[in-house]
């Protein structure tokens, strides 16, 4: 089974989605499940993990509606405030609805460069597991040192980190990306998802070479039993299509046994979000 764990669906707002940049524009438009579905036919897709764009609590219900009218749909990722006071009673509220496996904030987009080892955030994140759920980490390179310690804290919380942490392939960043990424292998509790790596190149020049290293990092350090392929569609439409991301993936694992590569492209993704 092939699993794509991590997609985005929305109905375009410009203000709401005020991040889609010129830069962005083939993505400044409606991608909803019918749209996917074609996708995935073409593409040899068994289903997906839907994420969260947007931090609202519509965003998450939202995601559920759609989740449960297309069966392929086989988890969300939401947003509640884990900061909230009432982050108990958010969760509680959210527990009964079973294709809902986690929550993500876009940290990357916070000013705070410790943003997740503030308070308020850490004690939200301490009741995630009571509660049967996982977290998506969004951040950026500069960042890692703080997921570093944040993942630490919390040993036996499922953690996954999106886009192998966005490094800066475009400016051949990699030196203290792949250092701080080793170091959060490390923790057996956390994943990567191998995803949004040709949007963090080139848009319109990158090559699979030079994308091949990031990858090669991600393997190494996580292992093909903490390694899981997603699109980050429609995202990756700025930069490409669906099949030569996923190619991008196939290509790379090849080499490896049918178990690690059926762990890549779905087994991983299947156990990690619980999903049925």
């Amino acid at each position: 089974m092939i699993i794509d764990s991590h997609q985005h669906f929305w109905k375009y707002e410009p203000v709401k989605h005020a991040w889609i940049d010129e830069t962005m524009s083939v993505i400044r438009k409606d991608f909803m499940p019918n749209d996917l579905k074609l996708v995935y036919e073409a593409n040899g897709i068994d289903g997906c993990v839907a994420v969260q764009a947007d931090q609202t609590l519509e965003e998450t219900d939202f995601l559920l509606e759609l989740a449960s009218k297309n069966e392929f749909i086989k988890g969300v990722v939401g947003w509640i405030d884990l900061r909230a006071e009432n982050v108990d009673d958010l969760l509680q509220q959210y527990e009964s609805y079973k294709q809902l496996k986690g929550f993500r904030h876009i940290v990357q987009g916070e000013p705070d460069p410790n943003f997740l080892l503030r308070p308020e955030f850490l004690r939200g994140i301490s009741k995630l597991e009571a509660h049967g759920f996982c977290y998506d980490i969004l951040v950026f390179p500069h960042q890692l040192g703080a997921v570093l310690e944040f993942v630490k804290r919390f040993p036996n919380q499922k953690f996954v980190i999106d886009h192998i942490a966005k490094p800066y392939i475009k400016d051949g960043f990699y030196d203290g990306w792949a250092m701080l990424m080793k170091a959060v292998a490390e923790q057996e509790n956390v994943f990567c998802k191998l995803s949004g790596m040709i949007t963090e190149a080139d848009f319109n020049t990158w090559t699979p070479a030079q994308i091949t290293p990031y990858m090669e990092l991600v393997l190494e350090s996580f292992g093909a039993d903490r390694v899981m392929y997603g699109s980050d569609w429609p995202v990756c439409l700025v930069a490409g299509n669906y099949a030569k991301v996923k190619t991008l993936v196939t290509n790379f694992v090849e080499g490896l046994s049918h178990h690690e590569q059926d762990a890549i492209m779905g087994d991983n993704a299947v156990k990690f979000y619980d999903l049925k």
